[in-house]
């Protein structure tokens, strides 16, 4: 005879957010746990398990081979489990919910967002806000959108990551706008995240610059690169495909990583904007299992 063996959820959670952050304060923090106590449920589902999940160093807490095995089913059982209780126990939500996002991910972020979202929340009304990163931040500490999506410098940030992505140079397709100086440079807003890393990269290597383009939309900036005015930067993502990647080759400084992060400007306040930045949650993670 077979017996039946349950894992505990609450043990599942813990470790797939210790594996997430990489840092047991950090995953405690966001459990709403001490660090002792998530400590002790990746210790119990260790003995659940009968391996070791995680390799310990003064460097932090990386993954060992059964823990990778683990981590794909796990993050599968936790959607699961999370869409019995929203379909079962949650009663429908009614509110309004203000999105800002950038411009440059409304054509990749804002899908993974509103995909099924509106169907399955027929009462909630959704508004959309674009801008530049800064510009959402200070929208949402003044109480003006709800949730915002921000790309940011990796580093300390208050935000949930929702991605990391790298900083690149983009050209007119065998163009030449690269290779003059001073460097004529394109850029959606003068307070774009991506301004003052782009202007220390450029400074970093001695070459001028000059602005061609500011405070405009993407597609107005991107036109500007197509005419092979000026060269811009974007998110790997979102690089047009007409487009070139440029870099080192064309005397171009390498640029730095940016986080894709998600604010929530008062969760426990707002049901609607709780809903909403699970439902992005899960999209971005469905969108990493498909790419994997």
């Amino acid at each position: 005879m077979v017996m039946n063996r349950n894992l505990d959820t609450s043990l599942i959670r813990a470790f797939v957010t210790v594996a997430g952050t990489g840092n047991m304060t950090i995953a405690a923090d966001r459990l709403g746990l001490t660090q002792g106590a998530v400590s002790q449920q990746i210790r119990r589902l260790e003995e659940t398990l009968q391996c070791t999940l995680f390799d310990r160093s003064q460097r932090g807490l990386k993954l060992t081979r059964q823990g990778e095995l683990l981590m794909e089913p796990a993050r599968r059982l936790l959607e699961v489990n999370d869409e019995i209780w929203t379909e079962m126990s949650a009663p429908s939500i009614r509110g309004e919910v203000r999105l800002g996002i950038p411009h440059d991910l409304v054509t990749t972020y804002l899908p993974l967002a509103l995909d099924g979202f509106v169907a399955a929340n027929p009462n909630i009304e959704v508004t959309l806000i674009t801008g530049a990163s800064p510009e959402l931040r200070a929208d949402l500490a003044k109480g003006s959108i709800d949730v915002a999506i921000a790309e940011e410098p990796l580093g300390d940030t208050q935000g949930e990551m929702l991605g990391v992505e790298r900083l690149l140079w983009v050209g007119r397709r065998s163009g030449a706008a690269h290779g003059k100086r001073p460097l004529p440079l394109s850029m959606v807003a003068e307070d774009c995240a991506f301004r003052q890393p782009v202007v220390d990269a450029l400074r970093s290597q001695d070459i001028a610059w000059r602005s061609v383009f500011e405070n405009g939309t993407i597609e107005a900036t991107m036109t500007t690169v197509r005419s092979d005015l000026a060269v811009t930067v974007s998110l790997a993502s979102v690089v047009p495909d007409d487009l070139d990647v440029l870099g080192r080759d064309q005397g171009l400084p390498e640029l730095p990583s940016f986080a894709v992060n998600m604010y929530v400007g008062d969760p426990d306040g707002n049901s609607a904007a709780r809903e909403l930045a699970r439902h992005l949650r899960e999209g971005v993670r469905r969108q990493h299992r498909r790419s994997a």
